[in-house]
């Protein structure tokens, strides 16, 4: 299972990279909690992709580094830069906490700290 969860992660991370919402969506249940620790919680598919259209407006840039994983569970650590609206980059460091249900992924709990320019 650890093993399908990662091939699961990494093809919806190529997808969402390539602006596209819809694929990744394709691998999270409709029920998805999304949960930026500290801000806030998202509840559900369509408030995700609601979210996504705005806070992707442009596809970010990540890296994964380590990927560890455990029954149903599988952490994801590394960099991820974002543009506004205006281009301006956001550079930060996560570590994304996945929850799997039936093969698809049904919870995060995303851990992100920004990065200033010189860099970790």
């Amino acid at each position: 299972m650890s093993k399908a969860n990662k091939s699961v992660l990494e093809t919806a991370n190529k997808a969402i990279s390539e602006g596209d919402i819809e694929g990744f969506l394709s691998f999270c249940t409709q029920d998805l909690e999304w949960t930026m620790v500290g801000e806030e919680t998202i509840e559900g598919k369509d408030a995700v992709r609601r979210w996504m259209k705005t806070a992707y407006a442009q596809p970010p840039r990540f890296t994964v580094t380590d990927m560890v994983a455990d029954a149903d569970l599988l952490t994801a650590i590394g960099e991820i830069e974002v543009k506004d609206a205006h281009g301006r980059s956001a550079r930060s460091a996560y570590c994304d906490v996945w929850r799997f249900r039936e093969g698809k992924m049904a919870q995060l709990r995303a851990f992100v700290v920004g990065l200033n320019e010189q860099g970790r």
